[in-house]
This record gives structure tokens, C-alpha cells and sequence, in this order.
């Protein structure tokens, strides 16, 4: 079972989901996710970079989200604007953090997650 950190906007959490399908949605915009990698973690990060990956994850977070609640509960997918917007307000230092706990625990191997 896969553990996801949330990011808190307005009163209502967003799961950040870094899993296969966010990985394929950041590998179909910048080739591999090693180059994504390069330009966000550059000495001057490369902004949209930034904003995209987040928008694949939070996007991914919303589909798990929507599979488990009522169709009137179900949220719409967030733009690139409102993702930016709302990685600025959280503040990207607090975002990544929990983007690098989010990575760490959703890429370790079974036997490592069961110790």
C-alpha cells in the first residue's frame, strides 16, 4: 500500500502522488525524469519545470482521490496556474520536503518497506 503525502490549500488536501503514472506523465513532457531532475534542481530551477511535476502528481493525487468518494465529491483535475498558485502559497521549501519523503517511500523495495 502505497503511503502519499498531502498538501494543505485552502482548507482542503491535495495528495501528492509520485507513482509510475506521475513518473510517466513528467517522462512524456521531458524525456526522462533524470532531465526533469536537472532542471528543477538547478542552481536557478527551472520554474515550469517545477510547476509540471507537481501538476503530475497532484493530478495523480486527485484520480486516487476521486476513485474512492461519490461522484458529486469528485475534484477536477488543477491547472498549471492553480498548481503554481498553490505550491507559492504552501511555500516550495515545505512542498518539497514532503515530495522528497513522498519519493523515498513510494521507490523503496518491499523488503525494505516491511523492516
Amino acid at each position: 500500500m502505497k503511503k502519499y503525502e498531502e498538501i494543505e490549500y485552502k482548507n482542503e488536501k491535495y495528495i501528492l502522488a509520485f507513482n509510475l503514472n506521475s513518473m510517466g506523465v513528467i517522462q512524456d513532457k521531458y524525456g526522462t525524469l533524470q532531465a526533469w531532475a536537472d532542471l528543477t534542481d538547478a542552481d536557478e530551477p527551472n520554474a515550469n519545470a517545477i510547476i509540471y511535476g507537481y501538476y503530475a502528481m497532484l493530478n495523480e493525487g486527485i484520480d486516487i482521490y476521486n476513485e474512492d468518494v461519490e461522484k458529486e465529491q469528485r475534484r477536477k483535475p488543477l491547472t498549471l496556474k492553480q498548481v503554481g498558485r498553490i505550491i507559492s502559497e504552501v511555500g516550495l521549501e515545505e512542498a518539497n520536503a514532503k515530495l522528497q519523503r513522498n519519493v523515498v517511500e513510494n521507490t523503496k523495495s518491499d523488503e525494505t518497506k516491511n523492516v
